[in-house]
């Protein structure tokens, strides 16, 4: 059994010597507990304030525990976060506002009226565009720092992943593309995401930016790539990817 522990989004990890792991039993140093939940044979807790530095534990941003978990932890701590997060916000139903209760370790159940609600998850597409050597990289307005990523954008209600592509890539960049393709699929648990990568070349079109999405946007090659996405997303293997295609041709 491993133990994660959140304080908001930093997760408590534990100094092994040169490396780091989630704690396999309960750090007593962080009690009382706010959330208790059982998720996969693990517990996941969350306390209202975080722990000091110590020579054995140290709390460590969710994201920023990619570069120091196993891929195995950092996946189940996502899944642990994202539990939480939907417990915090789902404290009362819906329907009646009677307080709701777990009926299963991934199930609430109403005490008034019985309503029965599971983890939800926003789902959202992401596009490598090519125009021959080049790709389309473009700068959203939300990006923390000067890094720029892909096209991407949440799937609309009565939406195939393929219709939201074309649409997202229209309403952002005003270009039209063609030969879309499946890349692959990463949990995004900053809350509660899915993220579900294409490809897809350009077809016609210039560039128009949709000024309250994108700040910049351009067609850039191999060798004169801006700063982009670091390797824990999605977004990165697609460019990485990309790399090695246009490296072999």
């Amino acid at each position: 059994m491993k133990y994660f522990v959140f304080c908001q989004s930093d997760l408590v990890i534990e100094k092994v010597g040169d490396n780091y792991q989630i704690p396999s039993e309960a750090p007593t140093d962080v009690k009382p507990w706010t959330t208790v939940m059982n998720v996969d044979g693990n517990k996941a807790y969350r306390i209202d304030q975080p722990i000091a530095p110590s020579e054995r534990y140290e709390m460590c941003p969710l994201r920023q525990s990619f570069f120091k978990l196993s891929r195995e932890d950092y996946l189940k701590a996502g899944k642990c976060h994202e539990l939480l997060y939907w417990d915090s916000n789902t404290k009362f139903c819906g329907v009646c506002g009677a307080p709701m209760r777990f009926d299963t370790d991934i199930s609430k159940k109403c005490t008034q009226c019985g309503k029965e609600i599971w983890p939800q998850l926003a789902t959202a597409v992401i596009v490598l565009i090519r125009k021959g050597n080049e790709v389309l990289l473009v700068h959203a307005r939300n990006f923390h720092g000067d890094h720029y990523g892909l096209v991407a954008g949440f799937v609309e209600t009565g939406e195939t992943l393929e219709e939201a592509v074309y649409r997202e890539v229209m309403e952002e960049t005003g270009l039209h593309i063609n030969n879309l393709r499946y890349f692959g699929s990463q949990p995004w648990p900053y809350p509660c995401g899915l993220m579900v990568g294409f490809t897809a070349d350009y077809d016609s079109g210039k560039i128009h930016l949709q000024r309250a999405e994108l700040t910049k946007g351009a067609w850039f090659d191999r060798d004169h790539l801006p700063h982009i996405p670091e390797k824990m997303s999605i977004a990165r293997q697609l460019i990485d990817a990309w790399l090695e295609e246009n490296q072999e041709t």
